[in-house]
């Protein structure tokens, strides 16, 4: 009885080995193409909270395609500091047309003291 079922056992190992395998043909399946962006940031216009909210990045055998997740990162990156060095020049502006220098920012401790326990 033993040896019966081991020879079963190594039959049906033969068998899924050769279906896995392909069975000595000599087609080989076609590599599938890689994943592509599903939800790629517009070209024409700055990127949007939504548009970073609806992005989704392919992910490859091993994780995330490291090209894609650069490119966006670059782009992301790249309109940030766009974006902070608008508000330094606008802050600068707002600062020159108030008459107080560029890093003043308002008054920080001027004027009455809010606290309660001042006074008594």
């Amino acid at each position: 009885m033993f040896w019966f079922l081991l020879i079963a056992m190594v039959v049906v190992v033969a068998a899924v080995t050769l279906a896995v395998v392909g069975g000595g043909d000599s087609e080989v399946l076609p590599e599938a193409a890689p994943e592509q962006l599903i939800d790629p940031l517009p070209a024409t216009r700055r990127v949007e909270q939504a548009d970073v909210e609806a992005l989704r990045l392919p992910v490859a055998v091993r994780g995330y395609r490291m090209a894609d997740v650069d490119d966006v990162l670059g782009r992301l990156g790249a309109e940030l500091a766009e974006r902070d060095e608008q508000i330094a020049e606008l802050r600068a502006e707002l600062a020159g047309a108030a008459g107080r220098p560029a890093g003043d920012t308002g008054p920080t401790g001027s004027g009455p003291s809010l606290r309660k326990d001042e006074g008594r």
